[in-house]
């Protein structure tokens, strides 16, 4: 017995490791800007050895995209977007109207995380190609999570008749994208609020019936 709860403090003490040396990065990357941090600085941050780092991220570049992951997803639990509750409630509602309006909360709430972050990789790609290769080519992955709703969004009561699913696609990439949070909350002051209001209503005028 006591071993096992030796190692469930071990374990969580490793948990709170991890986080800290996540929030450490996060401040220094938006802060400084990828180039111009190394893991020295994050280490000191941290208030954590650099070889510790190094032990759990292995490097700054995943290191950057367990931030990134983590970031999206609010959290550091192992769970995929269209695994996670709000989204798999978001999809059940009874009508577009609803749906779009879960959506548009549970999205914004990620937007506003990710927004500062987004920078942080543009800058990280720019400086470091090898950034890029972290993440699948394929396919877009916020434009699959967007593909997934518009074809339940489509065949819900109070869908635009006609819509393709490709196309309601496309306006959920583009409308509830980070750079257009960024142009109106950061570069035009709008409260995070007002955004939602907005975009909300825009999506209904566009992909829901009179």
């Amino acid at each position: 017995m006591s071993d096992v709860k030796g190692m469930s403090k071990r374990a969580q003490k490793a948990q709170e490791t991890r986080r800290r040396i996540l929030r450490a990065a996060l401040e220094l990357f938006v802060r400084d800007g990828y180039g111009a941090t190394n893991l020295q600085d994050i280490a000191a941050e941290a208030g954590v050895a650099v070889q510790t780092i190094y032990f759990v991220f292995g490097n700054k570049r995943t290191l950057l995209k367990e931030l990134v992951d983590v970031t999206i997803a609010g959290d550091d639990e192992p769970v995929a977007t269209m695994d996670r509750p709000w989204y798999t409630e978001t999809l059940a509602a009874g009508t577009a109207q609803d749906m779009l309006r879960a959506y548009v909360a549970g999205t914004t709430s990620i937007l506003e995380r990710v927004a500062p972050i987004g920078r942080v990789l543009d800058g990280a790609i720019a400086s470091d190609p090898e950034v890029a290769a972290l993440w699948p080519h394929d396919a877009d992955p916020r434009h699959v999570v967007h593909r997934r709703t518009a074809e339940a969004l489509v065949g819900k009561p109070g869908a635009r008749a006609g819509m393709p699913a490709e196309e309601a696609a496309d306006v959920l990439y583009g409308l509830l994208s980070p750079e257009l949070y960024l142009l109106f909350v950061r570069e035009r002051g709008w409260p995070r609020e007002r955004w939602a209001r907005w975009v909300c209503q825009t999506l209904l005028t566009q992909l829901c019936s009179d």
